[in-house]
């Protein structure tokens, strides 16, 4: 399996270095959107505008905590069965800032594994102008919101509250990092028909890991063997993931790695937050492709 070593001390640094950063400044807006002072900056956002992309980029985007640690360890561990190369020091997230990173990007052999948290929109038009394939990973909303709230909870880059019922109407109206959910879903649901574009969702990765890591592959071309495939899969379930995030994220893995479950949100929504969230879905995603996909009269029927 890969070596997330240099990894490691890459996302240990900018997790200890956040503490020191005064609560009312633990957040920065750009373009109307919120992010973590910690690990954003409008320099690095502006730096983007001219990153050199390749076309064997291998670009996994997600909203924040719809799966998107799980999907780059699952995609470090096929390139590295395939070209036997080892994750870049650098925090893939390519809006994350870091002393030298576009150097650092620049010299990284291929191909490069990236990731965003970035809304379609926002994403750098060299990605688009080098046809780059990207994995586009989902979750439910409903279990994204109380994922959300714990990673805001457990995690010093970002502000704390005092329950779900207090996080959940700025998650509703997009006050909360990387903004709102459902724009991001808006966003994208235009664009999922682009044959550089692979939709693929927290559920059914958890119901056929095997057959997702297939998926995947194929649509990176990155050929593994059925023997590969189970390996990667018997080592990338989200319990393995979070049984070994020591190993993978260091301290920052208990954080980052919390439930993984399906329908979790039973035990945090009201009626009342439900309905809201239903209207929601109703308004922005009923009839849509990416609505359809997401399986939401399954997975967040009150």
């Amino acid at each position: 399996m890969a070596d997330f070593t240099n990894f490691i001390k890459e996302v240990t640094k900018v997790f200890e270095a956040s503490k020191n950063i005064p609560k009312d400044e633990l957040m920065f807006t750009y373009d109307g959107v919120l992010y973590p002072t910690a690990t954003c900056d409008i320099d690095t956002f502006k730096a983007l505008e001219t990153f050199e992309t390749r076309e064997d980029d291998i670009m996994m985007a997600a909203y924040p905590k719809c799966g998107s640690n799980w999907s780059v360890i699952l995609l470090h561990s096929m390139v590295h069965a395939v070209h036997n190369k080892e994750p870049c020091a650098l925090i893939p997230v390519i809006e994350f800032k870091s002393p030298n990173k576009f150097e650092i990007l620049k010299a990284d052999p291929s191909p490069r594994v990236l990731a965003t948290h970035f809304n379609y929109d926002q994403i750098p038009n060299s990605f688009f102008e080098k046809k780059v394939k990207i994995l586009v990973v989902f979750r439910n909303p409903k279990d994204t919101a109380v994922s959300m709230f714990y990673f805001y909870n457990n995690n010093p880059m970002l502000p704390t509250y005092n329950s779900f019922d207090d996080f959940f109407p700025d998650f509703m109206s997009g006050e909360v990092a990387w903004g709102s959910y459902f724009d991001h879903a808006i966003a994208w649901n235009k664009h999922l028909d682009e044959g550089t574009v692979l939709l693929m969702t927290f559920e059914d990765m958890k119901e056929d890991l095997e057959g997702s890591i297939r998926k995947i592959s194929d649509f990176f071309s990155l050929p593994l063997t059925d023997e590969q495939v189970k390996i990667i899969a018997d080592k990338g379930t989200f319990k393995s993931m979070k049984e070994n995030s020591k190993n993978t994220h260091g301290e920052v893995g208990k954080v980052i790695f919390r439930k993984g479950d399906v329908g979790d949100w039973k035990n945090y929504f009201s009626e009342a937050q439900s309905q809201e969230m239903d209207a929601k879905f109703e308004e922005c995603l009923a009839g849509t492709k990416l609505g359809e996909v997401l399986k939401y009269n399954i997975y967040c029927k009150w």
